[in-house]
């Protein structure tokens, strides 16, 4: 565990909920279409997540991105494990392997 207060309050987020997005945005109001395209995948799937802005504070937008070592904005979670961002949620999500993997974890009831 890192003594960065931006990773600190990252893996506390990550410890607490079993699927999180770190977004531009919130899932009601989503500020770029990449991010609206992973929510609309998380809805569809009718997965309860966490969202958390990027926006609010610069150093938790470029925290995140030194966290996940990914360079781009949204990032997925799901059990503490970094999935990726939209093109690779999108692909795993048509492929049906997002939905594996959130049954395999106990997220999908379907």
């Amino acid at each position: 565990m890192s003594d960065n207060p931006v990773f600190i309050q990252i893996e506390q987020s990550i410890k607490e909920n079993d699927v999180v997005l770190f977004m531009k945005g919130s899932a009601k109001l989503p500020a770029c279409g990449f991010s609206g395209l992973v929510i609309n995948i998380l809805q569809h799937l009718n997965i309860h997540f966490k969202d958390i802005n990027v926006m609010e504070t610069p150093e938790l937008r470029e925290g995140i991105k030194e966290y996940s070592k990914w360079p781009t904005i949204p990032q997925l979670y799901v059990k503490g494990e970094f999935i990726g961002g939209c093109d690779i949620v999108r692909e795993m999500f048509q492929a049906g392997e997002l939905q594996e993997l959130l049954k395999d974890n106990g997220l999908l009831k379907k």
